[in-house]
């Protein structure tokens, strides 16, 4: 055999063996995902928000310490830790970063313009800068939304339908989430155009929820808005504790609230838009760029109704509610 032939073989030998090669060195990459967390992370299979997400990647194909490594931080409630956690989690060079809500998304905005960040759902990513369109992210940045603006209408009604009498209502927010305040400019300019008073609370710490709740007694609120915002929720049994003491018909987003003793709760399962958000780290992890996949819009919204805390309350619930709760706690 000529050197020449030899030659063309082992270069043919080589091109095959390529492919092979990076198949190979594919199957062997650890991936590292930095998840950002507002709320405290429970243990996380049982936990019905992050656990599903962690799911999404196993099913997948993505085993945490196998081929997965996810790096949680985790703000415990406090806002104003996001930003250090999430300059964190680019100093550990995690392949994506995935978050939730706009105090989040914005800490890892600031962070890196180079990593991609996964948005597991936000009520108005472009008016919040961090994506230029829903169709077209542009950026670094993509995920999906929550809609939240049209929930709170939706809460508004419902509160109407069951307190007709309905003239002030509470809308309660976390200060340091700039969402919570859009959203409660939402509610109170279609309040303005139904006759009804509304008042905005502001709690940040469990006292200042105490104290919150106090304050409404003094005003004569007749019905409270909590708006969607991940201390807040984390705090869902000290609020549906409060509601019932101070006798406040209360409509949330998060049916985790109803399930703790809260009125009702009407917006999207966000156990879903985190196992969803699992499908775009998958797509990045496989070539995809954010600024290519658009932001995905929820299209199914969870109403349910705690007719324990109805009944405590003296509410007669609209059979039109009734029937169109996806779930009623009896």
């Amino acid at each position: 055999m000529n050197n020449r032939r030899k030659l063309v073989m082992a270069l043919g030998v080589a091109a095959m063996a390529a492919p092979f090669a990076s198949l190979a060195q594919q199957h062997g990459k650890v991936w590292r995902v930095g998840f950002l967390a507002s709320r405290h992370v429970d243990f996380l299979d049982s936990d019905s928000y992050y656990g599903p997400f962690r799911q999404g990647m196993h099913e997948l194909g993505y085993v945490d310490g196998k081929n997965l490594v996810i790096e949680w931080r985790s703000a415990e409630g406090n806002n104003d830790r996001l930003p250090a956690l999430a300059t964190e989690l680019v100093n550990l060079k995690v392949d994506v970063i995935v978050t939730v809500g706009a105090p989040g998304i914005g800490a890892a905005q600031t962070a890196t313009t180079t990593i991609p960040i996964v948005m597991g759902g936000t009520s108005d990513p472009v008016g919040f800068g961090f994506v230029k369109s829903l169709g077209r992210p542009a950026g670094n940045i993509t995920g999906l939304s929550n809609m939240a603006g049209d929930v709170r209408l939706k809460q508004l009604e419902m509160l109407l339908a069951i307190v007709p009498n309905l003239s002030r209502v509470v809308v309660l927010v976390n200060p340091s989430n700039t969402a919570s305040i859009k959203n409660l400019e939402i509610v109170q300019a279609a309040a303005h155009k139904r006759g009804v008073t509304s008042l905005r609370a502001d709690a940040g710490t469990p006292e200042e929820i105490d104290n919150a709740f106090s304050w409404m007694r003094q005003q004569n609120a007749g019905a409270l808005i909590v708006v969607l915002d991940q201390f807040l929720l984390q705090q869902k049994s000290q609020i549906a504790a409060l509601t019932t003491k101070y006798r406040l018909p209360c409509a949330t987003s998060d049916r985790a609230y109803s399930e703790a003793g809260v009125l009702m709760s009407y917006g999207i399962n966000l156990g879903d838009q985190y196992r969803r958000a699992a499908t775009y780290v998958d797509k990045i992890l496989k070539g995809a760029k954010p600024a290519d996949l658009p932001v995905e819009q929820p299209t199914k919204f969870d109403l349910v109704i705690n007719g324990k805390t109805a009944k405590a309350l003296g509410l007669t619930i609209p059979r039109a509610l009734l029937t169109s709760a996806d779930k009623v706690i009896e």
